[in-house]
């Protein structure tokens, strides 16, 4: 892992302080072992977090449209404190053709034995507040529609429970996610 990225504002190109503009969103993931129905909370499990800035680019990727190759912009990760939380300063992420707004995640966790136990997933926004922050002059310049989560496969598939639960504060919004991990 990259230890330019173990870092909780992930707004910056590590290489450079360039900032992303767009909403600021703080999202605090509580991650937890699921054992015989019970919860508890997960420490020590790394939470990695990427999206797109608000113009729809993600950071280290070669694209026709203006290559990323070598940026970390909204790109980082964090180790679960003792309640299981992973906290990150970010924005709000733009759209792109063929997607709805989400984040990207995955969490690792070492188990006894030395097995390693990892989980991908998307986190996604509710279309209504998207479509306020979407109005702001950070995502407005994009120019292009956004596909709603009712036309997104991944969204779908999840039949909602990825969604985001985001409440207004100041100067952006703040987000929260529970998520329980089978490790036995």
């Amino acid at each position: 892992m990259d230890a330019k990225l173990h870092r909780s504002d992930i707004r910056s190109d590590p290489s450079d302080g360039t900032e992303k503009p767009g909403a600021p969103l703080r999202l605090a993931l509580r991650v937890s072992r699921l054992v015989s129905g019970t919860c508890a909370p997960l420490p020590g499990a790394t939470v990695d977090l990427w999206h797109c800035d608000a113009l729809g680019a993600y950071s280290d990727v070669a694209d026709p449209g203006g290559s990323t190759v070598g940026k970390k912009f909204l790109r980082g990760y964090q180790v679960t404190d003792a309640d299981g939380l992973a906290r990150f300063t970010t924005i709000y992420p733009g759209a792109y053709p063929g997607r709805a707004v989400h984040i990207h995640f995955k969490v690792r966790s070492a188990a006894a034995g030395g097995r390693t136990h990892e989980f991908t997933s998307q986190l996604f926004f509710d279309d209504a507040l998207t479509d306020q922050v979407h109005a702001q002059a950070s995502y407005a310049t994009r120019g292009q529609s956004r596909l709603r989560n009712a036309r997104d496969g991944i969204y779908r598939r999840a039949r909602g429970q990825l969604t985001l639960a985001v409440t207004p504060a100041a100067p952006g919004y703040a987000a929260s996610f529970d998520l329980a991990l089978q490790t036995a």
